[in-house]
């Protein structure tokens, strides 16, 4: 909202403000140093051509300057590419698996990902049930590709809880 209002009032009667200034005057030459302009009407008054030449209009430069064409594009940053290269694929979507663990605020997950209770509930079936949840049936399941669920399947695991019950209860006596 705040930004609606200062673009707003920032573009408020923006054309003639833009015309008042460019009909204003041109700033004067900064003023040049007294020992600057005494070494300059000395010159001037030696070879009084210098000031018609310095008045005179040359029609060869003019010309040549008529001809030259300056087309400038601002170098496009790393930032716009890589938001112009989000917006240019078309994302697909797919529900959640399972809705249990509270996964109530997640409408949808885009495909190739998976949210964390997917993950952990996935890694647990393979754990258990290596045979009927191999990786291609993962990837598959998931929509997600090959090279990542194996890489998933191997390099993650779920928690275990092992508890080691003493083999003899008095080698670690109470005091």
């Amino acid at each position: 909202m705040g930004a609606a209002v200062a673009r707003a009032i920032r573009n408020f009667n923006l054309e003639s403000r833009a015309e008042r200034e460019i009909s204003k005057m041109k700033p004067s030459p900064a003023p040049m140093h007294p020992s600057t302009l005494n070494v300059l009407r000395e010159e001037m008054s030696r070879h009084p051509e210098f000031k018609v030449e310095i008045t005179r209009k040359d029609d060869k430069l003019l010309s040549l300057l008529k001809d030259v064409y300056v087309d400038s594009k601002d170098p496009v940053s790393s930032e716009q590419v890589k938001d112009a290269r989000r917006h240019q694929e078309p994302k697909e979507f797919r529900l959640p698996k399972g809705h249990h663990f509270d996964m109530i605020d997640i409408k949808n997950i885009p495909k190739g990902k998976i949210s964390v209770v997917e993950a952990l509930t996935l890694l647990n079936n393979n754990k258990l049930y290596p045979k009927t949840w191999t990786a291609e049936k993962i990837a598959q399941e998931y929509h997600l590709e090959l090279k990542d669920v194996n890489a998933l399947l191997r390099y993650f695991v779920t928690f275990d809880v092992k508890v080691f019950t003493p083999k003899d209860k008095k080698a670690i006596q109470s005091k």
